[in-house]
């Protein structure tokens, strides 16, 4: 039997097992036919998102099937804390490379905060895993990719508190992915554009 383990604006996430079936759930404001369009839209992009991320060396969970006529995507469930409860220095800048990774890939993640990264340490494994990229898509640009930052740093600051996060974040950034400095520059930017909204 299915256990519901979470519940958002856009979808349902159930556990079966060793599995995770996230349900896109139907939005009663739309038009049936437009929502049924973009449930199956989003569905099949989000797996290409993860795949995508996972043949860039990102660690994501195996996707099993994707049916986007009933709006779901069954994959791998990773056992494991989020990040939001053990993040320090270190991992932080293990973050940066894989973001580096994400970015030179042209993907952007949407929702970069350390809930949606869980640290799996078991089978002799020590991997930090992305999941959720329900809010992601496929872009180059460094506004973009600045605003994926910008959202991961307001995290380390608001749930966290530690200014050091950043620049361990920055260091492993810079060594995965060649335009790292414009895209961290283009973050300060995002930040001065919203103290003076």
């Amino acid at each position: 039997m299915n256990q519901q383990i979470a519940a958002g604006a856009e979808a349902v996430i159930e556990r079966s097992g060793g599995r995770i079936i996230k349900r896109r759930v139907s939005k009663k404001y739309r038009i049936p036919k437009l929502d049924m369009r973009i449930r199956a839209a989003r569905t099949r992009s989000e797996a290409k998102l993860i795949s995508g991320a996972r043949r860039c060396g990102v660690p994501t969970p195996i996707i099993y099937d994707v049916d986007t006529a009933e709006h779901t995507i069954t994959m791998e469930f990773i056992e494991g804390p989020r990040m939001k409860d053990v993040l320090d220095l270190g991992m932080s800048e293990r973050i940066g490379e894989l973001v580096g990774r994400l970015h030179g890939c042209g993907i952007i993640h949407g929702d970069l905060t350390t809930s949606n990264l869980i640290l799996h340490t078991g089978d002799g494994d020590d991997r930090i895993y992305f999941i959720d990229f329900g809010l992601g898509y496929f872009e180059k640009n460094v506004e973009a990719q600045g605003v994926d930052v910008h959202v991961l740093f307001q995290t380390f600051v608001s749930t966290h508190g530690d200014p050091g996060l950043e620049e361990a974040f920055s260091r492993g950034y810079r060594r995965t992915f060649p335009d790292a400095d414009q895209v961290l520059t283009r973050v300060r930017e995002i930040e001065a554009r919203g103290r003076y909204l």
